[in-house]
């Protein structure tokens, strides 16, 4: 197997040394900041998985990210697609609309239930759901209870 070794130039040892100082970080990203870090000063891959109890195959993964792909590369882990959203920004602000409308004959407000199956029938909603409607309307971050939106205070209770 072949042994990788690093050296990190001058600006790249400032920005890591700046990276593992300041902000927010996963364990993940800090980790992978001490392997270079090691790495740069010498150390061999045994000493590091030794030292910060990490598997080899991470070391050297590590390694050959920054040779790769530089200091980005090495740090942070590439973007994940994920599931694509199922409703544009334009449906889920018809959803929120609704919800600030006076509900319909005979109802006090609007339930999440409610706007689900009233927005079912429209097209482009064929399988909206209570569930998706509640996530919708949670990112909003308004208070649903309120008169001046409608949307029934506890999200849950018609659940």
């Amino acid at each position: 197997m072949m042994l990788i070794g690093i050296k990190l130039k001058d600006d790249e040892v400032e920005s890591l040394n700046e990276f593992k100082r300041k902000g927010t970080k996963n364990a993940r990203e800090i980790m992978r900041a001490n392997i270079l870090s090691l790495a740069n000063n010498g150390e061999k891959t045994k000493n590091i998985v030794k030292l910060l109890g990490v598997n080899r195959n991470t070391v050297v993964n590590i390694k050959k990210r920054y040779l790769e792909g530089g200091l980005k590369r090495a740090l942070y882990d590439n973007p994940r697609s994920g599931k694509p959203k199922k409703y544009n920004d334009k449906q889920e602000a018809e959803i929120v609309a609704l919800a600030c409308t006076n509900p319909p004959k005979g109802r006090k407000r609007w339930t999440i239930r409610l706007i689900a199956e009233t927005l079912k029938n429209k097209k482009g909603f064929e399988t909206l759901n209570r569930e998706t409607v509640r996530l919708i309307l949670k990112k909003t971050k308004q208070s649903h209870g309120q008169k001046e939106c409608g949307v029934y205070k506890n999200l849950m209770e018609n659940t």
